[in-house]
């Protein structure tokens, strides 16, 4: 149960924005008091702040809706061979894609008290709330009452709150390292060479999922709009039909194990060379189809645009009404199991996790997802010692 695939998790939605290059402290123009200066800068730089790119919202957004509808879709797949090749096709793509904008938006942290302070109540608190939450949830609907409470084994959703910690705060390695991105790479291979991980923290995942966070800290906005042009656009399609294509060949022979990034390659019933060999082909994959998904991300604001500020909600949420469903017995109806079924419950999935992101559900439960937790700092978020 700790330790299903990636179709049990994804990303949180309160992404640090990257920091922009501070003005050159120097003497004032000419004429203008430092004060007037002062006044002026104040209103642009307020607007800077509270300033979000709809495209990255709108992509957050759209890849919750296709986490949901994963998890809709797992007790569907046995017997099916669509329905597995189309959830292969989505975990190709939605967590790398995640991962990555996930990396983009971290670019700012350099483990200042600021970064610090949000990287404590935006995932460590929400991963210890929903830790324990989750626990208690299961002890029901795995009619497991036994089970322990354990913040050092991450359950169901909250595997991937424990590794974005863990990737925020080595955030500054990378940005030191000479090659980065093959430097994770080797990391990930390495990582299916060993069984001997265990679930500590999720470890194995924050290892293979490791480059997708390391490629977000190297992109910059010039390299996202690139997959935004139109030719992108068109040949994103036949790439997406080729992919579902490849999927369906691949349904039978559990090709989409390996896109969970959750186990060794000798877990997964491979020679253990395969492990590096399978790093390196679903990387290629993923980067692929996340491109052609961003490719199709809406550029300007829509209607989802805001729900796309709040996707950590639908994300800790949405596991509760999925593990409900196992007690509640909603898929031993044999119509759920059909084509018509199948849509239903695609829809019921997608408007679920959409409402979750609604202004309403974020008010309730802001004090659990988004804490503020001004109490548990020091003033200005400094530390050090104070003076004698």
């Amino acid at each position: 149960m700790r330790q299903e695939g990636i179709g049990q998790a994804t990303l949180p939605s309160n992404d640090t924005e990257p920091t922009q290059a501070e003005p050159t402290q120097g003497e004032p123009p000419q004429g203008e008091p430092p004060q007037a200066q002062s006044a002026q800068a104040a209103p642009a730089r307020a607007a800077s702040a509270t300033t979000r790119d709809a495209f990255f919202d709108n992509a957050k957004y759209l890849a919750i809706l296709l986490v949901a509808v994963g998890h809709a879709w797992e007790p569907l797949r046995e017997g099916s061979r669509t329905v597995t090749a189309l959830y292969t096709l989505v975990y190709a793509f939605h967590m790398p894609a995640f991962i990555v904008i996930s990396g983009h938006f971290s670019r700012g942290f350099d483990g200042s008290p600021r970064c610090v302070k949000r990287l404590i109540t935006g995932v460590a608190v929400p991963y210890v709330v929903f830790e324990v939450a989750y626990t208690l949830v299961t002890r029901w609907t795995d009619d497991a009452p036994e089970r322990d409470i354990s913040l050092l084994d991450p359950l169901y959703l909250t595997w991937f709150l424990a590794a974005l910690f863990i990737w925020r705060l080595t955030a500054p390695v990378w940005r030191l390292v000479r090659w980065p991105l093959p430097l994770a790479l080797v990391v990930a291979m390495l990582a299916t060479l060993s069984s001997a991980i265990g679930t500590d923290l999720a470890l194995q995942r924050v290892l293979q999922f490791l480059p997708y966070f390391v490629l977000g800290l190297l992109l910059k906005p010039e390299h996202f709009r690139l997959v935004r042009r139109r030719a992108v656009r068109v040949l994103a399609v036949p790439v997406f039909a080729a992919a579902l294509a490849v999927a369906y060949w691949a349904a039978p022979r559990g090709v989409h194990a390996w896109f969970f990034h959750d186990d060794s390659a000798v877990q997964l019933g491979a020679p253990a060379w395969y492990g590096p060999v399978m790093t390196l082909a679903t990387f290629g994959c993923s980067l692929v189809l996340v491109a052609c998904f961003l490719a199709w991300v809406p550029g300007r604001p829509t209607w989802f645009t805001a729900l796309g500020a709040a996707t950590l909600y639908g994300y800790l949420l949405h596991g509760f009404v999925k593990q409900a469903a196992g007690p509640a017995h909603w898929y031993d109806h044999p119509w759920i199991h059909q084509p018509l079924g199948a849509l239903a419950v695609t829809l019921v999935a997608a408007l679920t996790v959409t409402l979750l992101c609604t202004s309403p559900v974020r008010r309730v439960l802001r004090c659990v997802v988004e804490p503020r937790a001004e109490w548990a700092f020091r003033r200005n978020g400094e530390g050090g010692r104070t003076a004698a």
